[in-house]
């Protein structure tokens, strides 16, 4: 019988950017990049990224960092990026002035960017009682060699009509 291991709360550092002008999409752009990756890793993407979104996004995961170490005691080394979410914000509306009196509808989008770091220094004690659980002969190989791919381009669905 195998048991399942609770994980621990306290291995998680989490930090919550709101209200940063810039797009959701061009925020997302950057997270993709540096979601499962270390600490210095994630230091040397973005420092090297030639995008206006890194720079509020180094900010916080500086601040992440901060607050793992200080807070819960956490070595930088053995921090990675466990999640990393970028969500819209309220968009800012302002009124331009235009010829004749009339007026023009600028909209600065924001958005929420939340970073969740985990500590691996803790499981690496649990890294050899893992391996030896997974046996060679649970995944069968041949299960999946035989399936072909069938969509409406190689089947000739959508040309057929003339």
């Amino acid at each position: 019988m195998i048991k399942k291991r609770k994980t621990n709360p306290y291995t998680e550092v989490y930090t919550l950017g709101q209200h940063i002008c810039m797009s959701a999409h061009k925020a997302r752009r950057i997270i993709d990049q540096i979601r499962e990756r270390s600490y210095e890793e994630t230091l040397m993407i973005l420092e090297l990224m030639p995008y206006r979104a890194c720079y509020p996004i180094l900010k916080l995961v500086y601040s992440a960092v901060a607050n793992a170490s200080h807070n819960m005691g956490f070595n930088e080394a053995s921090l990675v990026i466990n999640k990393a979410e970028v969500n819209e914000g309220t968009t800012v509306k302002k009124l331009k002035p235009r010829a004749r009196g009339r007026s023009y509808l600028i909209k600065r989008p924001t958005c929420h960017i939340t970073l969740v770091l985990k500590d691996i220094s803790l499981y690496e004690e649990y890294k050899d009682y893992t391996i030896c659980l997974i046996k060679p002969g649970w995944i069968d190989k041949n299960k999946y060699t035989h399936r072909t791919r069938h969509d409406m381009y190689s089947s000739g669905g959508l040309w057929d009509k003339k």
